[in-house]
């Protein structure tokens, strides 16, 4: 089995467009939550949304769209994408130039992606709309492609004329976590060298706002009563969208063209809550075992771990989920300390896993641990967790990232610095 590192980020998220306004914004706790235009409507309960700078893709129409100029983007590569395509197209350019990789490396039978997202709601309501209106020939003939689950493996493989592998998960807010796990797999077992893995979600209003009706999002006014996990008032999530990237690479391979590491990718784990098709087992017992089986596959021992990326997005059940899956994970040693992102954040679904990963690594390369906005009163629950309410310095070594999805699927990643 071979060892995998990381070599390449790249972000577009409500903190930020790039690794430096993202690493400075943790340091600082400045979360990007913002009210947001089409929520402004009275029929809709919710407010707040963690929005993406930089980027106009209000139109359905991509000639309308804007985004930052240090990146270009051809005609024909645009008309097939999402919103959360144009996000994930400028992220992996991002991640390359991060990486150092020439045209050969991305373009290569040993260079494969993997990517993960729920499809673009705001696309396919629009094809559709047209299509019953004007007829299924008045439809752009790149409606499907631009809009269904699948579409950011059908774009950025064409682009960026990708030979390896590629592949597209969906298994809601773990999709990213499985797309990185199953990566890493097939650099470990000598399939691949390199591997890009890309997370995206649009992060507009039809994308976010059903969440309401599952009760799920906050509709606090103001970011810090929004956007609190494991604040004992927290009242729900505030979604976000955007797009995270993440170059996975063979240690030697990375090492033998001077590659910047960020963290060795040691393991990973995964398994199911077998209880609801919306909400977290009661007492964290599929993210326990997630959690153990991350840990057995590093050869690591919960005492190690230094820095647990919770999942917690604020809502009262799945926070409380996870803080009894944590205590029963550490119980008997020394506590990690814990903190979620989802804070400043905002909660990206499918895209979350692969961000929060991303920000582990971050961390551990520039040593420090997150803090948790917003945290001014700890569920009771938490007592015993370590939950730093600024962000800290540290001597940080190893690092966990949790993610849970609908079903009850969670996935656990961890990352070593080396």
């Amino acid at each position: 089995m071979r060892n995998i590192v990381v070599t390449g980020l790249g972000f577009v998220c409500s903190i930020g467009n790039g690794k430096a306004a993202v690493r400075e914004n943790l340091r600082e706790l400045r979360h990007g939550i913002e009210p947001y235009e089409p929520f402004s409507d009275p029929r809709s309960p919710v407010k707040l949304i963690g929005a993406i700078k930089g980027f106009d893709t209000r139109s359905p129409d991509s000639e309308d769209w804007t985004w930052p100029s240090d990146v270009s983007i051809k005609r024909d590569v645009l008309r097939g994408l999402a919103p959360h395509g144009l996000y994930a197209y400028y992220a992996l350019v991002h991640a390359i130039a991060d990486a150092g990789l020439a045209p050969s490396e991305v373009s290569n039978p040993a260079t494969g992606i993997f990517t993960a997202s729920a499809g673009s709601v705001s696309m396919i309501y629009h094809n559709l709309t047209r299509m019953f209106a004007s007829g299924v020939m008045r439809c752009s003939p790149m409606g499907v492609v631009n809009s269904v689950v699948g579409t950011l493996s059908f774009n950025l493989v064409a682009a960026f004329k990708i030979l390896g592998a590629s592949c597209g998960f969906a298994s809601a807010c773990a999709s990213s976590g499985h797309a990185l796990g199953y990566a890493r797999d097939e650099i470990a077992l000598g399939r691949h060298d390199r591997m890009f893995v890309v997370g995206g979600e649009d992060g507009n209003l039809e994308a976010i706002l059903p969440f309401a009706g599952m009760r799920a999002l906050s509709q606090a006014e103001t970011p810090e009563l929004a956007s609190c996990p494991f604040d004992r008032r927290r009242n729900g999530f505030v979604g976000t969208g955007g797009a995270a990237v993440m170059v996975l690479e063979e240690e030697n391979l990375a090492r033998s063209r001077g590659a910047h590491i960020y963290a060795r990718f040691d393991g990973w784990g995964q398994a199911s809550d077998g209880y609801s098709p919306a909400i977290s087992h009661p007492e964290g017992l599929g993210l326990v075992a997630s959690m153990n089986r991350c840990l057995a596959s590093a050869g690591v021992t919960p005492a190690q771990v230094d820095y647990v990326n919770a999942h917690a997005t604020s809502t009262p059940i799945g926070d409380r989920s996870e803080i009894l899956a944590i205590k029963k994970v550490f119980s008997g040693g020394r506590m990690p300390s814990v903190s979620s992102t989802k804070g400043l954040t905002g909660h990206g679904l499918s895209m979350s896993s692969i961000l929060e990963a991303a920000i582990c690594c971050l961390a551990l390369d520039e040593q420090f641990i997150p803090g948790n906005a917003h945290l001014r009163e700890p569920d009771p629950e938490a007592a015993g967790l370590v939950l730093p309410v600024k962000t800290k310095s540290a001597d940080l070594r190893i690092a966990l990232s949790n993610s849970s999805g609908f079903g009850g699927a969670n996935t656990s990643l961890l990352f070593r610095r080396l």
